[in-house]
């Protein structure tokens, strides 16, 4: 008796650890949580907006055990705040959307040049999402940039978006743009906030306006000649002023901002043939230690300095080319330096003259010239960024394609 006496109070204390929690259990379970891949965000002539959510199941080759892809499904509610459009879902849905899965926010461009300083805070604000989620701006709407996202190589969606900003590593041509970053930037006193850059293409014929047929990455998003299942791209940069959407970069423009930034190893770029006027070179380059900046704001007019070291390969070759020859080489080596000197300008005084966006954060680097907090203020960077000037210095060190080199 006496055993029984002392076991009743932990019995009594299991069942009421059983009901307290068994609510709670069966509310945040997996079966009754609807997992979002993609949020669409989209003006609307109904309510302030459109949000489309992207969540996936599983196919029914799939869940028999057998390959398959999973199928996304695509929801839109017309809400005004996105907080209500979550609200809304959850009742649709009969389950409460967590949003810790969710790998993209889809901005339509013409909700960007609106602002979406309230969507940013507002998703910032819920704990389930995670900072790493990209921000991409669609110059279509962003629903319909999610219906033409269709993975070709990944058998889930998931798996797609979280690779999606790999190739801005090797190829420059997309930012790996977040809601983190994206969220500081915006409350940057010295810096502006940058997005993805994406669009659908639905020709998949010939593009009308051509490009140079030897420099496709001067292409911009409304430029792709890329034709597949998957009609949604991404190329270049949505550069921002405070919470609206000001420009946008081509591919080369995007090389340009990430070498600056320093968050890319490696790109593909085709520069002048010293030996023919006719031909360009494709040279391989990749950055060969972190850029030189440095930044005068001893006037309103910020004097900044960029000093930058590349190496590479020499990736087309001709047969009457002679690669081996160091006079050639060292001849390649400054057609390279001038083209990228010419290029890095450009793309600064476009982000600094037309844009009056540092979305690069030069007045970061600028932060030790002052000896206090009100000095910052006073000089007021963002506003002073529009009168910069710019120096570009580049050294490359340019070799033989790796094969002939090594015969």
């Amino acid at each position: 008796m006496a055993k029984i006496l002392r076991t009743f109070p932990i019995f009594i204390i299991i069942v009421l650890f059983i009901i307290a929690f068994s609510s709670s259990y069966a509310s945040l379970n997996m079966d009754n949580l609807a997992y979002t891949l993609a949020i669409g965000i989209d003006t609307s002539n109904q309510n302030k907006l459109e949000v489309t959510f992207q969540f996936s199941t599983l196919s029914s080759s799939s869940e028999s055990g057998t390959s398959g892809k999973s199928e996304p499904i695509l929801n839109s509610v017309h809400a005004s705040s996105l907080n209500n459009a979550i609200n809304l879902m959850n009742n649709y849905m009969g389950k409460k959307i967590n949003l810790s899965h969710c790998k993209v926010i889809v901005f339509s461009e013409n909700i960007a040049k609106q602002g979406i300083s309230n969507e940013i805070y507002t998703l910032s604000n819920n704990p389930q999402l995670r900072p790493s989620a990209n921000i991409l701006i669609s110059k279509c709407t962003a629903r319909y940039y999610l219906e033409q996202t269709k993975p070709e190589l990944e058998n889930s969606m998931a798996s797609y978006y979280e690779i999606l900003t790999n190739s801005s590593e090797y190829t420059g041509f997309i930012p790996n743009s977040t809601i983190g970053t994206f969220f500081y930037s915006m409350l940057c006193k010295d810096c502006e906030a940058y997005a993805i850059l994406g669009n659908v293409n639905d020709s998949h014929t010939e593009n009308n306006n051509v490009i140079n047929s030897q420099k496709d990455y001067l292409m911009n998003i409304s430029e792709s000649s890329i034709s597949g299942k998957n009609s949604a791209e991404c190329i270049g940069i949505a550069v921002f002023k405070d919470d609206k959407i000001v420009g946008e970069l081509n591919a080369l423009e995007s090389i340009c901002f990430l070498a600056i930034d320093d968050s890319i190893d490696r790109f593909l770029i085709s520069v002048p043939d010293p030996n023919n006027n006719q031909n360009y070179l494709d040279i391989y380059l990749g950055t060969y230690g972190m850029p030189k900046i440095k930044v005068d704001t001893s006037t309103n007019s910020p004097y900044i300095k960029i000093e930058m070291d590349l190496i590479g390969r020499i990736y087309s070759m001709s047969e009457n080319s002679d690669y081996l020859n160091s006079e050639t080489m060292d001849e390649i080596s400054r057609s390279c330096n001038s083209y990228l000197e010419s290029s890095f300008s450009n793309y600064l005084y476009k982000t600094s003259k037309e844009f009056h966006s540092d979305i690069n954060g030069f007045g970061k680097k600028a932060l030790s010239n002052f000896k206090n907090t009100k000095d910052v203020d006073d000089y007021n960077w963002l506003k002073n960024y529009q009168n910069a000037f710019f120096d570009v210095k580049i050294n490359t060190s340019i070799k033989s394609g790796m094969l002939i080199t090594e015969t």
